[in-house]
């Protein structure tokens, strides 16, 4: 078993940039966020908060919030950009959607995001099944609660993508991660026309459909508008932009920090291009205030 890293080397710089003071992250471990944790471990349910060390574990967690990543915690494909343990996964649990279920009900949450590791060894459905059973049963025990799943790719395989669908997630969401020029250095063993055929079929099948990337891995301003556009004509409705951070020195080098005003400058044009909700921000990730999102989405 091994860390998540791209089949390339990252590049040794031997000034790395200074993260700027607007990136400084506020630790607060108070009585909620302990709560969380405990349930969380009480589940035995992994979250991507830990496993992809967010940098809002702390805000959202404290808010009683976090992102449950179902499958397992070891994802069959390394890209440059994770920190998700990557190997062989030997996890199986179908009684994982239960325990999901109910850990929802427990912290009495109006939205919750689900994710997962890529299994690209389940040949079947690649996990599209478990998929299925953890929004079915998320919606039978929490009838008020919305769902949204952030998913893999399945491999492109349309008959696992119909049973996520069948499922009826409030909000599908599946990433970009960057532009298209650099994809390959950035996530490997993905695809870009891949990637978008799952946006595109997502949004054939009328599910309302999400994506976004991180900034900071050697793109231009230009080339993140161009790919903005590329996924509003799609018929993406919600966008997120954040700041890649680099999780440990085996992944890729920070190319830059984005300044705040060109974050801004991000959530005006994508607007301005059609998108119903844009997230942009130094610390956005995919979930991160998913549950604004769902609200403002519906009152725009």
């Amino acid at each position: 078993m091994k860390q998540g890293y791209s089949n390339l080397n990252p590049a040794k710089k031997e000034n790395r940039i200074k993260r700027p003071e607007w990136l400084k992250i506020r630790l607060k471990t108070d009585d909620s966020f302990q709560q969380t944790r405990k349930l969380m471990e009480g589940q035995n349910l992994n979250t991507v908060c830990v496993e992809a060390r967010c940098p809002n574990i702390y805000e959202c967690w404290g808010r009683k919030t976090a992102t449950i990543m179902i499958l397992g915690d070891i994802c069959t494909r390394s890209c440059g950009f994770c920190s998700v343990k990557t190997g062989k996964p030997i996890w199986s649990d179908n009684d994982e959607p239960r325990r999901t279920a109910e850990a929802v009900k427990s912290m009495d949450l109006k939205h919750v995001v689900i994710t997962s590791v890529d299994r690209d060894d389940l040949k079947n459905d690649f996990g599209a099944l478990i998929w299925a059973k953890t929004i079915l049963k998320i919606k039978k025990l929490n009838p008020k609660c919305s769902v949204e799943v952030l998913t893999p790719d399945f491999k492109g395989f349309k008959p696992a993508l119909k049973i996520v669908f069948d499922a009826k997630p409030d909000i599908f969401s599946h990433n970009t991660e960057t532009i298209e020029r650099i994809s390959k250095q950035v996530r490997a063993q993905s695809n870009w026309q891949r990637t978008k055929m799952v946006l595109a079929e997502s949004v054939k099948s009328g599910l309302i459909t999400k994506t976004g990337l991180m900034v900071g891995l050697g793109e231009t301003d230009d080339e993140v508008l161009d790919v903005m556009k590329e996924m509003v004509d799609l018929g993406v409705e919600i966008f997120n932009i954040g700041q890649y951070l680099q999780p440990t020195k085996k992944h890729l080098p920070v190319d830059r920090f984005v300044h705040p005003d060109t974050f801004k400058m991000f959530n005006i044009k994508g607007l301005e291009m059609g998108f119903r909700v844009v997230e942009s921000g130094p610390l956005v990730r995919s979930s991160y205030h998913a549950d604004e999102q769902v609200n403002l989405y519906k009152s725009n």
